[in-house]
């Protein structure tokens, strides 16, 4: 088993910025990718970015030069930084690992094995 636990959302004006981060724990030694997801009411859960057991990352197009994703394999922890805040960005964010396998940028949700509880993030105009 591996508990994923988000926090670092909350609410900002447009162009600001934040960092999210996912903190894991448990059987983490079978991660090979985790990523970050986004969900807005109404909307299906859609991928943000994903990195891979050796640093490689992917990114959705929607975006790419806005969003890092990074994490540091000591404290088990992955991180998204956000700058360049839209009113569109808003949604529940879930961390994610997936067991076994690396991702590509066509991951989807149902490639990840483990969920975090998510946090929220709204962006004001």
């Amino acid at each position: 088993q591996v508990q994923l636990v988000e926090s670092g959302g909350g609410s900002v004006q447009a162009g600001g910025s934040l960092r999210l981060s996912c903190a894991a724990s448990g059987y983490t030694y079978n991660m090979k990718c985790m990523g970050w997801f986004r969900q807005a009411p109404g909307k299906e859960r859609e991928g943000v970015a994903n990195i891979n057991w050796d640093d490689s990352t992917n990114y959705a197009a929607s975006v790419k030069g806005r969003f890092t994703i990074s994490k540091d394999d000591a404290k088990n922890t992955l991180y998204l930084q956000i700058h360049g805040l839209k009113p569109e960005d808003s949604a529940m964010y879930y961390c994610a690992a997936k067991l076994y396998a690396r991702c590509s940028a066509s991951s989807g949700p149902a490639n990840f094995e483990y969920w975090g509880q998510g946090t929220q993030v709204t962006v004001s105009s």
